[in-house]
Parts: structure tokens; sequence; C-alpha cells
């Protein structure tokens, strides 16, 4: 097992993501699971899954996908996954996030710690206080639906070089979703 796969699945890191998950409460995924019922589970089978991952055997279960309803009258798709991969995903970014972040451009605020919206009108300010006259404001309807899977596995690889973490990321992405209790690869996107 790698190091950065040993570090993923340490126990301080584990119970880290286990908290999160739990304080973060959430729906249950396709497996019915709620965050109530996670302790016993975890009790009964996180040796067995964690064998499961260090093997590379683990497989991810599929993503719930569900409709929510927009302020503005729209639908908006939202994946739950289940509870165990929320919290392994969780780690998973726990310890990513930090050897990832200096590869990202300064000036993108979305979905970052220690960023926000305040913090991006900080900067906006900023830039016209500077002189600056125009701005340019990007939504990409849709982007993590359509994010290219091959390349951007292979951003991660030219990041971290670690296949066992690396194959555990993309399970997760290969995962599938479940919609109206139909099952669907994904083979685009971020499930």
């Amino acid at each position: 097992m790698s190091k950065l796969l040993d570090k993923i699945l340490s126990r301080e890191n584990m119970l880290e993501a286990y908290n999160q998950v739990k304080s973060n409460k959430g729906s249950a995924g396709i497996d019915g699971m709620t965050i109530e019922e996670m302790d016993n589970y975890l009790r009964q089978n996180w040796r067995l899954t964690k064998e499961l991952i260090k093997q590379r055997k683990y497989k991810p279960q599929p993503v719930l996908k569900v409709e929510i309803p927009k302020p503005d009258g729209g639908i908006r798709q939202l994946g739950i996954p289940t509870v165990m991969d929320r919290m392994i995903q969780q780690a998973i970014v726990q310890v990513m996030s930090p050897i990832c972040e200096p590869h990202f451009s300064d000036t993108s605020y979305g979905f970052r710690p220690n960023r926000s919206c305040e913090k991006a009108i900080m900067k906006l300010l900023e830039y016209l206080n500077d002189g600056y006259e125009w701005i340019v404001d990007i939504d990409l309807e849709k982007f993590f639906d359509t994010v290219p899977q091959d390349r951007l596995m292979s951003l991660v690889h030219n990041i971290i070089e670690d296949g066992d973490t690396e194959s555990l990321i993309r399970k997760y992405l290969h995962s599938g979703v479940i919609i109206n209790g139909q099952r669907y690869k994904t083979l685009v996107g971020t499930p």
C-alpha cells in the first residue's frame, strides 16, 4: 500500500472524515443507511472495508441522483453517495486538498477551502481599485456532469503519482448513478 493511501486510511484521518460526515448530516444513499446507523456498521465492517481498499478490491456504490427544486423554479440534480462512500471520499479530500491546492488558480474561488463569495468580492474590489474596468463572471452550467474523467485522472496523476489512490478515485468516478431506480454508467463527469 502506498504512503498516500496509508495516510488517507489512517485512524486519525478516518476519524476526522467520520466526524465531518456526521456533522454534515445528509440523506441516505442507495443502501438506505442513515448517519445514525453508521456507528454500528463501521464497528462491524470497517476492517474488511479498509482491507478491500488496500487490495484495490473495494467497489463504491452508485450515487443516488435526486431532483431538488431551485428557488428560481428550475430543478437541480443532486448526487447522494452512501454514508460509507461519503466518509471515504471525505478522507481522500482531507489528504488530497493540501497537495492539490498549490496547483489551482489564485483567482478561482468555487468549492475550495478558505475561499468564499466574500473573498472573491474582496479580490474584485481590489482589482477595481487597481484600475481594472472589466470583470468576467463565468458559471459553467452542469460543469461537474461534463468533466472528462480521463483528463481529470491525468491531472491527478501528474500531481500525486500514486497508483493506489488513483485507482480508488477512478472507482468513484466509474461507480455509476441511480436515477428513478435505474442504474447508469458514469463515463463522463463526477457523480
